[in-house]
């Protein structure tokens, strides 16, 4: 039986490199034909050594030419391009592969998922961007090229297995899990004092700074809200969130005749990497199995939308689609990225996006250069948003 060939976009992150243990743990199952990075050329050097992919690529110039004189030493078949530019989706568009694992973070990853659903390829789906900015565009192009749109990010993974051989038109609600972040049982009126350093303890999460403050936020979960806006074809009437401390639970479903179907398993990347590129086979996994002892409690509470209004803004992004995706995204990431910086305050973070969100005329049916211009935009306004303590 031939191996699936995997085309591997962001290497050098963690889901890269979940993504390289699930191939070697399955090399009879699965082939590298294509890898690309952006700055870490000694990962790349890594993998490609180890691999043997047919094309790899650093898309970051600088990067490339510090790895051209290792490159040059290497005995290996692989093409290398090294001229900096861009070439992600060239691999998306020229190369043979079955399945493309797309897992580069921002904008930068959108030309080769969308070059992958024109082809009709199967997209793993670790870049949140593609969604939450190209919703509209990408999963139109994806009915017409029959192009399959698979999650690996554990939330919307959870409902896609959920919902594996359950009728579109019987599903009553979606149901999101949050933690509650470091501030669920803190009072409304003592955000606005939060420090950057309290907003960066999560409760349950070691993770990088943003994902840690979109969390504190809820932010994360209203991407995720407009994430699954997109992936599973449902209006805003059957999205839910609901405050799940023990983040055991990653997403349910409820169906019309009231029965719920949960997901529930370790918290491991490798398990919905794996299942998106077997699909729709299940195929033995290394990782350990869930500590059951651990299931004595489950709580859940209901979301508090005052405390934690970015949720609701996300519900109305989704309902509203078009450009205004892109428009929340790019704003939330400047608003974060001014109060990691300290420049703004905790619950300006918000402000910023209710803002520029407000501003923006959303386009329903953008192109690509649209959604690029609004997330440039966006970006704009944020930076040049003012503090609440500015006056």
């Amino acid at each position: 039986m031939a191996r699936t060939k995997v085309l591997l976009l962001g290497a050098s992150g963690s889901i890269g490199a979940s993504t390289l243990d699930v191939l070697r743990k399955h090399a009879d199952k699965f082939e590298l034909v294509g890898v690309a990075a952006g700055k870490r050329h000694a990962e790349l050097i890594a993998c490609v050594k180890e691999f043997q992919p047919q094309v790899a690529a650093l898309t970051n110039a600088d990067a490339a030419r510090e790895a051209r004189e290792a490159v040059a030493a290497l005995d290996t078949k692989t093409e290398w391009l090294l001229d900096g530019n861009e070439h992600m989706s060239d691999l998306a568009r020229d190369l043979d592969y079955d399945v493309l694992l797309a897992s580069v973070t921002g904008a930068a990853g959108l030309p080769a998922v969308l070059e992958a659903a024109k082809r009709g390829k199967r997209i793993a789906l670790a870049n949140k961007e593609s969604l939450v900015m190209t919703g509209p565009l990408l999963t139109a192009i994806c009915k017409e090229s029959g192009a399959e749109l698979l999650p690996v990010d554990s939330e919307h993974s959870a409902i896609f297995q959920c919902l594996r051989g359950e009728r579109h038109d019987e599903i009553k609600r979606i149901i999101l899990t949050a933690s509650g972040g470091p501030f669920r049982t803190t009072p409304l009126a003592e955000l606005k004092q939060v420090t950057l350093q309290q907003a960066l303890k999560h409760p349950t999460w070691d993770m990088g700074p943003k994902i840690t403050i979109d969390s504190s936020t809820l932010f994360n979960k209203a991407l995720e809200v407009i994430e699954a806006r997109w992936l599973f074809d449902v209006p805003r009437s059957k999205l839910d969130a609901v405050i799940h401390p023990q983040s055991i639970i990653h997403s349910m479903v409820e169906f019309v005749d009231a029965s719920i179907i949960a997901h529930l398993g370790p918290t491991d990347m490798k398990i919905t990497i794996q299942f998106a590129l077997s699909y729709p086979a299940r195929i033995e996994q290394t990782v350990p199995t869930w500590p059951w002892e651990k299931m004595s409690t489950l709580n859940f509470e209901p979301v508090d939308y005052e405390k934690f209004p970015a949720l609701e803004l996300g519900f109305q992004v989704a309902e509203a689609g078009g450009t205004l995706g892109a428009v929340f995204n790019a704003a939330n990431e400047v608003a974060v990225d001014r109060f990691l910086h300290e420049q703004i305050a905790y619950l300006d973070i918000y402000k910023t996006v209710r803002d520029v969100v407000d501003q923006h005329d959303n386009i329903a049916q953008p192109s690509l250069e649209q959604v690029l211009e609004a997330d440039r935009w966006a970006r704009e306004q944020a930076t040049g948003a003012r503090s609440a303590s500015d006056g």
